[in-house]
């Protein structure tokens, strides 16, 4: 079975060597589910085989196959690892236990140290995620050979790594108020927008083997169904109705285009857009043999974000970026010297 030590720990050291593989699934969450719970299939069963020696440590696939479930918690749930992503999820693990591994010795080499009623305190929080004692001790004899201080010296390690992340690469990578400001005024062209329209629609189309009669009648119908799109009063009643009637493809979303620049939308849509003002249902459009109606949401005109519109979002993008670099430099720093052997 697999069990978190702490989240913020697994958190962390997932998000610090995510950036040298594709993962599509969130960690595993701190408490143990019916996805770290559930017994595993036999293709997934270690046996405590060497994987990889790092300097002088070796990991086995004991760790490889923990830090595959936190890319792809879901595995025992799905029988495996989808065979498409395997290798990408298997090579992703790898690069991180060999990660973690010279981020624990390099915290080790510099003699850092947890407070032992810290590791104590994370042993209860750890425990507690089981159902009963029984389980724990089932964890125990299963992953860490029946030993308390085993599984003391793996909250240990985790906390080192932890701590040696956050002083060299969380804390080094905040970004004053001045550096996101300097960014801004660098990049103008960044922050420049073109002008949009965020639409919901309802159209009508003909069939293929459409006649003059069918097309007066979709005629008739469009009129009726305006009726009723002019009558609703916000988003979610002029959705209910695009889902209700509307042909288009974006009817099963409530008939929502989201936000469209202006050169994607058809001259008709845009004159009448421009008449019109945020809220309002445009008049019965005739594109082509399709009859159109749409909802305007919102409409934003050519021009430059301001700073203040956009300084949060552009703090955590840059201290996302530093972070990165900075992890990415220790992780070079710290192959340089090292002994790294797959096996």
């Amino acid at each position: 079975m697999k069990y978190q030590f702490t989240a913020a720990v697994l958190l962390l050291l997932v998000a610090s060597a995510r950036a040298q593989l594709v993962a599509s699934h969130a960690p595993t969450s701190p408490t143990p589910t019916s996805a770290t719970t559930a017994p595993l299939p036999s293709s997934l069963q270690v046996t405590g085989k060497p994987v990889v020696r790092v300097n002088d440590a070796v990991l086995t696939d004991r760790d490889l196959l923990r830090e595959m479930f936190a890319l792809f918690p879901y595995a025992r749930l799905h029988n495996g690892f989808p065979k498409m992503q395997e290798a990408e999820i298997r090579r992703g693990a790898m690069q991180m236990i060999i990660f973690e591994e010279l981020v624990y010795q390099e915290a080790v080499r510099r003699k850092m140290t947890i407070a032992p009623e810290r590791i104590l305190r994370e042993e209860k929080k750890f425990q507690r995620q089981f159902s009963s004692r029984e389980e724990f001790n089932d964890y125990l004899k299963e992953d860490m050979d029946g030993s308390e201080a085993k599984l003391r010296q793996q909250i240990k390690r985790s906390l080192l790594i932890e701590a040696m992340l956050k002083n060299e690469v969380q804390n080094k990578a905040v970004v004053s108020p001045i550096e996101v400001r300097r960014y801004y005024d660098k990049n103008p062209k960044m922050f420049e927008h073109d002008e949009t329209f965020a639409i919901q629609t309802i159209s009508l189309l003909p069939p293929a083997d459409a006649n003059p009669e069918t097309i007066k009648d979709m005629r008739k119908r469009a009129e009726a169904i305006f009726q009723q799109a002019k009558a609703t009063k916000n988003y979610e009643e002029f959705g209910l109705l695009a889902e209700k009637v509307s042909e288009d493809d974006f009817h099963v979303d409530m008939g929502d285009h989201k936000t469209v620049k202006r050169e994607k939308l058809p001259p008709e849509v845009v004159k009448a857009a421009l008449a019109m003002k945020p809220g309002d249902v445009s008049p019965l459009l005739q594109l082509g043999t399709a009859y159109t109606m749409f909802r305007l949401n919102a409409h934003s005109a050519p021009g430059e974000t301001k700073f203040a519109d956009i300084k949060a979002d552009l703090t955590v993008r840059l201290q996302k970026q530093k972070y990165e670099n900075l992890r990415v430099a220790l992780d070079q720093r710290l192959h340089q010297n090292a002994k790294i052997q797959e096996m």
